[in-house]
């Protein structure tokens, strides 16, 4: 998505970013309409040509790096470029100066898509662990049921877990959850 305040910005930008293979972008004129198109739809990227006509764009960005996955590209004048860097940066905001040279925003763009790939690879990896530390709290509890409702240990607790999800061919959470809705549900 392009937020630049101006036809000849969206234009411009739009044009840069579709000679890199973007091939669906989205342009809007200010930070309302950014932030209604985030609401409807998922961006890779957000380039904001600052300042926006309702507001100066810093705001949209942290709110866009907040509230999402995309990748944030912010152009501002080269004399403010390293005060804005200073505040936006802590968020992962990528600062480009203007005015823009071909070469420093298509680098820039570069470390902008590596990044965001970088962090979906760890947040995927962050749930499949979320997941695991849920799988082991139910069975857990389901152990802690076998425990107290068919007075085993613990280790005949864990061996009867492991041999109904083999001989049931279902995963242990399975047996762990249809434990838990026989004992306590």
């Amino acid at each position: 998505m392009v937020v630049a305040g101006t036809d000849q910005g969206k234009s411009f930008l739009t044009d840069l970013l579709k000679a890199r293979a973007f091939d669906r972008v989205v342009a809007v004129s200010n930070g309302g309409e950014a932030r209604r198109a985030m609401i409807q739809d998922g961006y890779d990227l957000v380039l904001i040509n600052t300042p926006l006509r309702d507001e100066s764009g810093f705001e949209l960005a942290v709110s866009v790096t907040q509230s999402s996955d995309s990748s944030v590209l912010v152009l501002v004048k080269a004399e403010m470029a390293d005060e804005i860097a200073e505040k936006v940066e802590d968020y992962g905001v990528l600062i480009v100066p203007k005015p823009v040279s071909r070469q420093v925003f298509y680098q820039t763009l570069k470390i902008a898509t590596a990044s965001r790939k970088r962090m979906l690879g760890l947040k995927s990896e962050n749930n499949k662990l979320q997941q695991k530390i849920e799988e082991i709290k139910l069975v857990d509890r389901a152990k802690c049921a076998l425990i107290q409702y068919r007075r085993l240990t613990e280790q005949e607790a864990h061996r009867y877990l492991e041999k109904q999800a083999m001989d049931t061919r279902l995963t242990r959470r399975q047996i762990a959850e249809d434990i838990i809705k026989t004992y306590e549900g």
